[in-house]
């Protein structure tokens, strides 16, 4: 089997995957179950039970009996993994600059479900506030700035059925946790075109977030400031806003 990196996976049936995976995308037409199996050497039967698999996943497309390509869930996939990439690349040097003014963390989140997840982030000791949630932490949309912008951009039904799923549990006792109180805080959102987080998610933090957008006008991140809730200050918005238009440009955005 080959190995692309001369690490060998601690789990059998993954080694054995991610070689059938190789054999298929060095190859730009379907492949055969028999040229597969003689690749990888795999049993045929073990190939055919790894594949049907992965075609369930659509991780494999089999277009005809007996032969399989690379599936369309990849290109999905890759595609997601691209667009966070470039997010974070076109952000990172803005990111730094709005950091130097106001010597506060300053952070780049994107959606994932009912949550936010933070992928990049500036801040120095001297913020005088101690950073919680690391590069790949999480937290819950409706209590975050970030997590507000995202909310924002789906419909009424979208946003009732997220505080069905989630029921809007609080962690502090300024969390928005009524559908009502989430409605409105919304509306707002919408309205000014950026979002707050008011000791939401913790206590003593405060939060303002602008959206970034990519070539389609789609929203595919959040940059947000975060401070002690003293510390915090409003004519941080405008500079704010416009790191977040100057990364959304470099990305292709129009608006």
């Amino acid at each position: 089997m080959r190995k692309s990196d001369g690490h060998t996976p601690t789990i059998q049936v993954l080694e054995r995957m991610f070689a059938l995976l190789d054999v298929l995308a060095a190859h730009q037409d379907p492949v055969s179950l028999k040229e597969i199996s003689a690749q990888t050497g795999l049993h045929p039967s073990t190939a055919h039970r790894i594949l049907n698999d992965l075609a369930t996943g659509r991780f494999v497309d089999r277009p005809e009996a007996g032969s399989y390509r690379l599936g369309m869930r990849l290109l999905e996939l890759g595609n997601l993994v691209k667009a966070r990439l470039d997010v974070r690349d076109a952000a990172l040097g803005p990111m730094r600059e709005l950091h130097k003014l106001t010597h506060q963390p300053v952070n780049l989140s994107v959606r994932q479900g009912d949550e936010i997840v933070y992928i990049e982030r500036t801040y120095s000791e001297r913020s005088g506030m101690q950073v919680v949630r690391a590069v790949g932490g999480r937290a819950p949309l409706h209590l975050t700035s970030v997590g507000k912008l995202f909310l924002a951009q789906d419909d009424a039904q979208r946003v009732r059925a997220y505080a069905t799923r989630t029921g809007l549990a609080g962690h502090t006792r300024n969390s928005i946790t009524d559908l009502g109180t989430l409605e409105r805080e919304l509306a707002r959102v919408r309205q000014f075109g950026y979002a707050r987080d008011n000791e939401e998610l913790e206590l003593g933090v405060r939060c303002m977030a602008a959206g970034i957008r990519d070539d389609q006008g789609k929203l595919v991140a959040g940059l947000s400031i975060s401070a002690p809730a003293d510390r915090l200050e409003d004519t941080w918005l405008e500079r704010l806003q416009s790191t977040a238009a100057q990364i959304s440009a470099a990305l292709g955005y129009r608006g």
